[in-house]
């Protein structure tokens, strides 16, 4: 949108509201501006046209690991939890146990039906909502360091990448059981913590405790039945991968280029492993 400026000796008035005279211009481009359209300025006051443009041509700030600087909420994280809580509500909802029989992962559908891979994330076991709030306290936790740090795209990136990795560990692990169905977010968490381990060593912070807790959570799985330790092993090798790419390429100028392509390159592994092992199960 353009606006011409008044001509010599009429009354300026505001060129979005015309019906405004405004003897207070902008300094940028001298156009009047009412006090709607006024915003303040270094040195007085730019229009809000004048304003919207900069921001438009100005560069987009990156952090440390190539990612456009992500500030206030973690809205992606609040995002995941809003879905696997809406997800939930919908198992108890919808009758048949539906939701679970089409789209929780077992290895019988690697081939048939790989969107099972993802959509398992999503689902929780629905007589246990211990299981969702832990994995959602969980997630919310390193929500809040990874999504700043990362940037939004390549940490929802890193998330759903780390759920697929859980499901084809579950799937490389375990043998051919046609019945068990997996549920949970828990491979895609391991991801993010194996991607915090990483970051956290790049930026000589404190491991220890990392340690500690990844230690406690593996032997967890382990140790109590009913778990899917092997989803856990594969999120988290998946998430160290993918963190990897990303911390190993910085805030180089070909940085976003190398890391999408990276993260694509950790999804075609993924994908090359499910179908050769989809084709050594054995037939039903």
């Amino acid at each position: 949108m353009s606006y011409g400026t008044p001509a010599a000796g009429a009354v300026p008035v505001c060129p979005r509201h015309p019906d405004r005279v405004s003897y207070v211009s902008c300094q940028r481009c001298g156009r009047p501006a009412c006090p709607e359209c006024q915003r303040p300025a270094a040195v007085g006051v730019q229009c809000v046209d004048c304003v919207r443009e900069a921001q438009a041509s100005a560069p987009r700030v990156r952090g440390a690991f190539g990612g456009a600087v992500a500030t206030g909420r973690p809205v992606v994280t609040w995002g995941i939890i809003a879905v696997c809580v809406a997800v939930y509500a919908l198992q108890w909802l919808i009758p048949g146990d539906f939701i679970f029989q089409n789209f929780a992962f077992a290895n019988i559908y690697a081939g048939s039906e790989p969107w099972r891979m993802l959509t398992s994330a999503f689902l929780h076991s629905q007589g246990n909502i211990l299981h969702l709030a832990l994995n959602m306290y969980t997630l919310w936790i390193f929500g809040q360091a990874l999504e700043p740090l990362l940037g939004r795209a390549r940490y929802l990136a890193l998330y759903l990448i780390s759920a697929v990795g859980g499901s084809v560990g579950y799937l490389l692990l375990t043998p051919w059981l046609p019945v068990v169905g997996v549920v949970g977010a828990s491979g895609a968490i391991f991801g993010l913590f194996g991607a915090m381990l990483l970051v956290q060593r790049r930026r000589g912070g404190p491991m220890t405790q990392l340690w500690v807790l990844l230690g406690i959570n593996l032997a967890f799985g382990f140790l109590v039945s009913g778990i899917a330790w092997q989803a856990h092993l594969g999120g988290l090798v998946t998430g160290a991968a993918c963190a990897a790419v990303l911390v190993g390429t910085g805030r180089s100028q070909r940085a976003p280029l190398w890391q999408w392509l990276g993260l694509g390159l950790v999804t075609v592994v993924l994908v090359i492993l499910t179908v050769w092992k989809d084709s050594t199960l054995p037939l039903p």
